[in-house]
């Protein structure tokens, strides 16, 4: 099953966003076979806001868990987490 992670990072989060950056790429990398899609969002500047992950999980106890480890939540870079199923329909890459 898909599904759709919005995290939205906490004003003035810039200098933790730096800091466990190389954490959280880890963390992601040891995930790679689940994620289908990610990056950061951004605001009009280009300055990364926040992150955005399409993964497989089995449920959504699955998928909140994988969110619940990565550095950037627990380091307290992220305000607001939401964690949505997601069905495919359009795109290169859906089957």
């Amino acid at each position: 099953m898909l599904f759709v992670v919005t995290a939205f990072d906490r004003p003035g989060a810039g200098p933790l966003r730096t800091r466990h950056r190389p954490a959280h790429l880890n963390y992601l990398e040891g995930k790679a076979s689940q994620i289908r899609a990610g990056g950061a969002l951004l605001d009009p500047e280009d300055q990364p806001i926040g992150s955005m992950l399409i993964i497989e999980a089995a449920d959504q106890a699955a998928a909140e868990a994988l969110v619940a480890d990565d550095p950037f939540r627990r380091e307290g870079v992220f305000e607001r987490v939401e964690v949505r199923p997601w069905r495919a329909v359009l795109g290169t890459w859906v089957a």
